[in-house]
């Protein structure tokens, strides 16, 4: 079991991101008014876990805000490799885990040789799209649900 360490939105893409202490995570939005929120493709909502973002840190020997990464939510307790298909409840919400968030080259823009660092083992979080809306506060549970046998 996690829990939600931050959550973060930004109203368009390359804006810095904001953090808040709760948001709610709904169909038309995603994580507040996230600019990536609207319902469209696999990348409604994002996730980066801290242990994997602690290790690309400390590779570059560096102390990197976690916005950096340009997530929705840190999360603790989760490891994310090859999670793909997978339920995430998070806070009240249920999300999909559609795949990696795979790191471009606007990590190496912000801090010289994120990119890399980050591919290893999903370090770079998930993305995700909702199949439940709900709220979101720092402090919430989060939990990777079992998959269902086929």
């Amino acid at each position: 079991m996690g829990k939600v360490l931050g959550i973060a939105t930004r109203v368009k893409t390359k804006a810095s991101m904001d953090v808040c202490n709760s948001a709610k995570v709904l169909f038309n939005t995603g994580v507040g008014d996230d600019s990536r929120g609207l319902k469209k493709g696999n990348r409604q909502v994002t996730v980066l876990g801290l242990e994997g973002w602690e290790r690309a840190c400390s590779e570059l020997n560096q102390t990197i805000p976690w916005t950096t990464r340009r997530a929705n939510f840190l999360v603790s307790g989760i490891k994310f490799e090859n999670t793909k298909g997978t339920l995430l409840k998070i806070g009240t919400c249920l999300l999909e885990i559609t795949g990696e968030l795979v790191p471009c080259n606007r990590m190496d823009e912000q801090t010289l040789g994120l990119t890399n660092v980050l591919v290893p083992n999903w370090r770079g979080g998930v993305t995700c799209k909702m199949v439940e809306e709900g709220v979101v506060s720092v402090g919430d549970e989060a939990v990777l649900l079992e998959r269902e046998s086929d």
